[in-house]
């Protein structure tokens, strides 16, 4: 696990627009620990977005092509934001952004994993992106609980290199989440979004390592399952606030792996006061 050292100076890191947003250098110190990670299989559908941060869920797309980014705005969007209101019982989810991603260099429009312990947004930047997406709406947005969630599946399945994994939320203290500015070069960095409305200098949280963390991750995910989590919840009642994710090398894979395709999708979520929780399926 690629940590952050943390030297008590604000990092930040600058990735390029231009280039499949690679990372072009960074202005801190990699900590990289082994850490155990759990087969979240295990987890028998008891994971959930309140409680650990994230889960999966099934979910059958109708879309016929990955890559055809129109097809995934059409179609796609809406089936996410179905899957998140049906997990969340929220009145609203707006799908806002989709990046694609592989570990074979080459492809336009695709990005590679990201190996670094992170969590997209940190509470200022969250809020800055919903006044960045609903100028007009944001008081009413801020005024509710609301969330940043992520859904992650793979193009093709199953994954057999380079997955995905993700922190039990409850297993992270204030004290290991350290704020660091992203530096967009090149432009807004936003190829695949609904609103054309990145910060060239947003932040986010990267992880100092603590032995407390607990990792999880779901081996062979199939493109029928969608691995959601919670970036950032504005809500201060317990529930669990963010978690943190990083592609990592599997010790067990295979020399003749598929490369790992994927596809992750940002939405804002919006509650009503005394929101519920639905019942749909869950893995």
């Amino acid at each position: 696990m690629r940590y952050i050292a943390n030297a008590g100076v604000k990092p930040r890191i600058h990735v390029s627009s231009r280039n499949a947003g690679r990372s072009t250098r960074r202005e801190f110190e990699v900590d990289i620990r082994r850490m155990e990670i759990r087969d979240g299989r295990a987890l028998a559908g008891e994971a959930n977005l309140d409680r650990e941060g994230f889960e999966l869920r099934r979910h059958l797309s109708a879309v016929t092509d990955f890559h055809d980014d129109e097809e995934v705005e059409r179609v796609h969007y809406a089936e996410i934001e179905r899957l998140i209101r049906h997990a969340t019982g929220a009145r609203t989810a707006t799908v806002f952004d989709h990046i694609r991603r592989s570990s074979e260099d080459g492809r336009a429009g695709v990005r590679v994993p990201v190996f670094a312990v992170h969590n997209d947004y940190t509470p200022r930047s969250a809020t800055e992106k919903v006044r960045d997406l609903f100028p007009g709406q944001a008081d009413d947005y801020l005024e509710r609980r609301f969330a940043l969630i992520n859904a992650w599946h793979p193009i093709r399945g199953p994954v057999e290199s380079f997955p995905l994994a993700i922190c039990d939320g409850r297993s992270i203290r204030p004290a290991d989440l350290v704020a660091a500015d992203l530096v967009h070069e090149g432009g807004d960095g936003g190829a695949f979004t609904r609103a054309q409305s990145y910060e060239r200098v947003g932040e986010v949280f990267y992880l100092a390592h603590s032995p407390d963390h607990r990792w999880f991750y779901f081996p062979g995910m199939e493109q029928e399952e969608t691995l959601l989590f919670k970036c950032h919840d504005s809500a201060l009642d317990g529930r669990v606030r963010c978690t943190a994710h990083t592609a990592f090398v599997d010790p067990d894979t295979a020399s003749d792996a598929a490369p790992r395709e994927s596809i992750e999708l940002r939405a804002l979520v919006s509650f009503d006061r005394g929101e519920g929780v639905d019942s749909g399926p869950r893995d």
